[in-house]
């Protein structure tokens, strides 16, 4: 006995449970309301205000249809005038409140859709917002890469699906109010049966869009490779390699086996949902039938009117079909809901911003590494181990290194795109989780070795060094100079205009080494910034043209500190100091002589290239 007392109470808790956790979805819907109302008052009165009259007009079109019939056959039995004149009247009444109902659905139409372009373009801006507040990590992290796609992939649509879904209930329960009222006068079993045959209808319609909801989330990942093999196949940047290596057929191949999955998982589920709702629909006919046949009765027997019949045969047939509705429109909202936790589980993703206040250091001490360590978050493995170096005002710092060896990792934590997971880094004197983080920014002018190929014109190409100066040509001027840029810009069909890439009508192409100078370009832009890293920043340049640009860059970079990435020796000679790095560490560091004379692996690295040019 207690056993089964305790089983009870088990499935009783899980019930309990299982509902609470249903229920709590439904608490987006303040936030969408929210949402919509912020987006468009106007828009969403407007619905509110349709919604309620295309709630009420139903009822009175049946009330009025069964006034039309009683006065026909009225008339007809007597054959006075005034019932053939009341009968005309209320078809003149039904004329107009039919008009009414059909430019209030037509009216809902029309602010449903001017909302959902208001809408989607409000949801998009908040994704971006938050998007604008990430950490370099956040992109790097797959799974939440994943939550963000989920955000963006429907939740465009579904707050004003859910806000419309809300109206729409509303407006069926005004429906079924007036619709109860009538069929009660009749019999109070047949609003029980109008109610009882709509339930399963709602049951399978909810489970259904759980089962879908699960799909989409489990799939994110498959999504997103899709994507990816699109851009492979349809992207300029691409082409080549995809035609020369003839990748083509493989990376089609991989996206049909993408689709063919997702297809078999969508098909499996409209199947289901396909069969359970013809098996439901044929419940509702049944009842429905059942109700016709026991009115029809009731009229031959004159318990009824002729009109009432009608009235209550209407009322039953679209009574049902509102209540129908109506539970569909609640499993539509938890189905919204759903949808909307994902949009909002990632904009209320609590971001840890070490922000500071810090504008200016204590003193002119230049940049300092303490016992830095960093590893990647999700990976135990550390990346940088114990760093300390120091670059004094002024100073050009190269590091070299194999591939992998943390170089461009310690420039990432320089810039302040992580944090470090142990030990601390100094700008002159001040922690730099302790400075203002725009402040700090407009000190650093960086070029990546994947720096970005804007599909913009050229001046914007070298503008975006300083957004604060993107459209001022004398600073464009000025910059592409210093990057060496200028020359070939000149030579360009529309100079600083000329569009740059082939994504728009008339974009012109450049070299890899013309980019790069744009690249320089663009870290020249930023004329205050007293700190310049450079990563690998002439890479696609021939030897002669690298020599010169670095002739011309330690000239213009006199009082500035830089931080330079390379593999050629012949650039990184140009120092003041040399750090050498493997393995996340910091195996040599010195002058080109210095190291050169200690014959270490900096040594052996710079015989081994010098051999190449003998």
């Amino acid at each position: 006995m207690n056993r089964k007392k305790k089983s009870d109470w088990q499935r009783a808790r899980l019930f309990s449970q299982t509902l609470r956790q249903s229920l709590s979805v439904f608490r987006y819907g303040g936030k969408a309301l929210d949402l919509v109302w912020t987006t468009s008052r106007a828009l969403t009165i407007a619905l509110a205000v349709l919604a309620l009259v295309g709630g009420l007009l139903p009822g009175a079109i049946a009330i009025v249809g069964k006034l039309i019939v009683d006065s026909v056959v009225s008339a007809n039995r007597s054959g006075l005038a005034i019932d053939r004149q009341n009968a005309l009247i209320y078809v003149g009444l039904e004329a107009v409140a039919i008009v009414l109902l059909a430019a209030s659905q037509k009216g809902l139409v029309v602010c449903q859709s001017l909302l959902r372009v208001l809408l989607a373009q409000r949801v998009n801006e908040l994704i971006l917002e938050k998007a604008l507040t990430l950490d370099l990590a956040h992109f790097e992290d797959s799974e939440f890469y994943d939550k963000m796609s989920q955000a963006r992939s429907q939740a465009s649509s579904r707050p004003l699906s859910l806000i419309n879904r809300t109206f729409g209930l509303c407006q069926s329960a005004l429906t079924l109010l007036t619709f109860g009222g009538l069929l009660w006068q009749f019999s109070a079993w047949a609003v029980l049966g109008l109610i009882m045959t709509a339930i399963p209808s709602f049951i399978a319609e909810t489970r259904f869009s759980e089962h879908a909801f699960r799909l989409f989330r489990w799939r994110s990942p498959e999504t997103r490779q899709q994507h990816y093999l699109e851009t492979l196949l349809a992207r300029e940047d691409y082409a080549k390699e995809v035609q020369l290596y003839q990748l083509g057929g493989m990376l089609l191949q991989r996206y049909r086996d993408i689709f063919n999955l997702l297809y078999e998982e969508d098909r499996n589920l409209t199947i289901r949902k396909g069969f359970w709702g013809y098996l439901l629909g044929l419940l509702s006919t049944v009842a429905f039938y059942a109700a016709y046949a026991w009115i029809v009765i009731e009229a031959i027997s004159g318990q009824i009117t002729l009109g009432e019949m009608t009235m209550y045969l209407v009322v039953f047939r679209q009574g049902q079909s509102t209540f129908s509705s109506a539970l569909t429109s609640i499993g539509g909202m938890y189905e919204d809901n759903l949808y909307l936790a994902n949009l909002y589980e990632f904009l209320e993703q609590p971001i840890s911003h070490s922000q500071g206040y810090i504008t200016q250091g204590i003193d002119f001490d230049g940049i300092r590494f303490e016992n830095v360590s960093f590893s990647y978050p999700g990976n135990t493995q550390p990346v940088l181990k114990n760093i300390s170096l120091h670059l004094q005002p002024g100073e050009k710092l190269a590091i070299v290194g194999e591939n992998g060896s943390g170089k461009t990792t310690l420039i990432k934590l320089l810039t302040r795109l992580y944090l470090p997971s142990s030990g601390r880094i100094l700008l002159d004197g001040v922690d730099l989780n302790d400075w203002d983080l725009d402040v700090l920014r407009q000190r650093i002018g960086v070029i990546f070795q994947n720096f970005v190929q804007y599909q913009f014109t050229v001046g914007e190409n070298v503008g975006v060094g300083d957004v604060r100066h993107l459209d001022d040509r004398s600073e464009w001027e000025i910059a592409a100079s210093k990057g060496m840029a200028k020359p070939f810009i000149d030579l360009l069909p529309a100079g600083f205009d000329t569009q740059l890439g082939k994504w728009f009508k008339g974009g012109q192409e450049l070299s890899g080494g013309q980019w790069q100078k744009i690249a320089l370009a663009r870290a020249f832009m930023r004329s205050n910034a007293d700190i310049l890293i450079l990563d690998e920043p002439t890479a696609a340049m021939d030897a002669e043209a690298e020599m010169n640009i670095f002739n011309r860059f330690r000239a213009l970079t006199q009082e500035r500190m830089v931080v330079l990435i390379s593999h050629r020796f012949s650039t990184v000679r140009m120092a003041d100091k040399i750090v050498v790095m493997a393995r996340g560490e910091i195996i040599e560091q010195g002058s080109h002589e210095q190291l050169l004379k200690a014959g270490g692996r900096y040594a052996h690295l710079f015989s081994l290239q010098a051999a190449g040019y003998k």
